[in-house]
């Protein structure tokens, strides 16, 4: 423990002085001292001095340690856990110095940033420059000194952290209950519940990535010293769906643009490879979606593709948004994104392949799963969808907030309900005696049950035309 203290060379030392500075350096200071003390007195005169040269300790240290070895007092050994009685050793400076707090206390609150009556103030200067003007005013004090006193204050160096939201919609609170209403009924039905969102774009190439990743000393990854996108090979563009229930996602990373097309096509890629092997009997599925951005409640392109993908897997899509100003509460945000971040940090995407491996490399201890592919699709940006294609989505808003919430139903089984009922008809054609007779009763009802039909149904009029029908019957009757 002393051995930093012993002065004297090897060569000077007899085997004794060897020995008893080797059982010196097991020893903690207060029974160190009294060690020292017992050998000078064996020694006699001149042992004080020896032992001062040997040891390194001060001839008033050795001193005092005689003086209580030779006095009436019994040894008072220090407390548990010490090596000094109480109140030894060299005081603090705001002890020594009572004006020290006071003045940095006012160099600090001329700097404090925050409600002055919080419990927990943070301030801008650093403790570097608080301690050198604290120096300009006549104390004696250092920078880490300065960092213990700020926090015996109950400062603390302090992150900006996101909690202003600006103005709150109204309906924000209500929303909320709403989704989570129906994910709880998805849930309880057995249907999937997802939740979707973009992650901030990536530049792919030798970019700094804030983190740190342990490498060999003096070996860092070298990148470029600029973020300019001209020199990069592209853009990566994270798409993700996540599966609440069981702990899943597929991130569809993109390489040209975010568009509504590439959202829904992320989200056909998740039913493809998580969504239908862990569903097999869906029966509708419910997607989770921030209020704006290529997944936007105003979105005509977005609806348009949703029909799409609902044709595909022939089961009605209902789309809960989160109110505006609100996307941090998206789930997948601290759930997946999060994550991702935590595990590329400090790591270049230096090509799609590692952004990629990265991404689907993504395991942490919640057990979350993450399954990555690469879309190389060309996405163009600025398409527009007509109002007559727009007529051909099957849109029904829910009473409950309906810009925010609705389902789009898939029209392939409209078309199979329209074949069936023209197959009944038909039947009943062929089996009447007089056609002419009955033509006009007949069309009646099948305009009538069309017209019910398309109210119900919501199909457009490409596939419900009573044009079509009416020349189908007139041609069935000979007219």
């Amino acid at each position: 423990m002393f051995e930093w203290m012993i002065r004297s060379t090897p060569e000077a030392r007899t085997k004794g002085e060897k020995r008893g500075l080797k059982v010196l350096s097991t020893l903690n200071e207060y029974q160190a001292r009294l060690f020292v003390a017992d050998k000078a007195l064996d020694w006699g005169r001149g042992g004080i001095s020896r032992l001062s040269q040997l040891t390194g300790m001060s001839r008033t240290t050795i001193t005092k340690a005689v003086q209580e070895l030779e006095g009436r007092r019994a040894l008072g050994g220090p407390p548990e856990g010490g090596a000094r009685r109480p109140g030894g050793g060299r005081k603090k400076l705001e002890q020594i110095d009572p004006r020290l707090q006071q003045d940095l206390r006012r160099i600090v609150e001329e700097s404090t940033a925050g409600d002055p009556m919080s419990l927990l103030r943070w301030t801008r200067k650093s403790t570097r420059t608080m301690a050198e003007e604290l120096n300009r005013w006549g104390h004696s004090i250092s920078a880490d000194t300065v960092g213990r006193l700020l926090e015996d204050m109950d400062y603390s160096l302090q992150l900006n952290r996101k909690v202003k939201e600006g103005p709150q919609h109204p309906d924000r609170d209500g929303q909320f209950r709403y989704i989570n209403r129906c994910g709880r009924a998805f849930r309880r039905s057995g249907d999937p519940v997802i939740s979707v969102d973009a992650k901030k774009h990536e530049l792919i190439g030798p970019f700094k990535n804030a983190g740190r990743t342990w490498r060999r000393k003096g070996q860092p990854k070298r990148v470029n010293a600029y973020d300019f996108p001209s020199w990069a090979k592209g853009k990566g563009i994270p798409y993700g769906a996540y599966d609440e229930v069981h702990n899943e996602a597929v991130v569809n990373v993109g390489v040209t643009h975010e568009t509504a097309q590439f959202a829904v096509e992320s989200i056909r890629r998740w039913w493809t490879l998580a969504g239908h092997p862990r569903y097999p009997r869906a029966r509708r599925l419910l997607i989770c979606a921030d209020a704006g951005g290529s997944n936007g409640y105003r979105r005509r392109a977005w609806k348009y593709r949703l029909q799409q993908l609902a044709d595909q897997l022939h089961i009605p899509i209902t789309v809960c948004h989160y109110p505006p100003g609100t996307s941090k509460w998206n789930k997948i945000e601290h759930r997946l994104f999060s994550f991702i971040s935590l595990n590329w940090k400090g790591q270049p995407r230096v090509s799609y392949e590692m952004a990629v491996n990265l991404i689907g490399g993504t395991t942490p201890q919640t057990g979350l799963k993450v399954q990555a592919t690469l879309d190389t699709n060309d996405y163009e940006t600025g398409v527009e969808v007509t109002p007559s294609e727009m007529e051909q989505v099957h849109l029904r808003r829910h009473k409950k907030f309906p810009d925010w919430n609705y389902t789009i139903s898939p029209r392939i089984i409209t078309l199979q309900i329209l074949q069936i009922v023209h197959f009944i008809f038909r039947q009943c054609l062929r089996n009447k005696d007089d056609g002419e007779a009955r033509s006009k009763p007949v069309k009646r009802k099948v305009t009538f049950l069309v017209t019910f039909l398309e109210s119900q149904l919501n199909v457009m009029r490409l596939y419900v035309s009573r044009y079509i029908v009416n020349r189908f019957l007139c041609r069935r009757i000979g007219k």
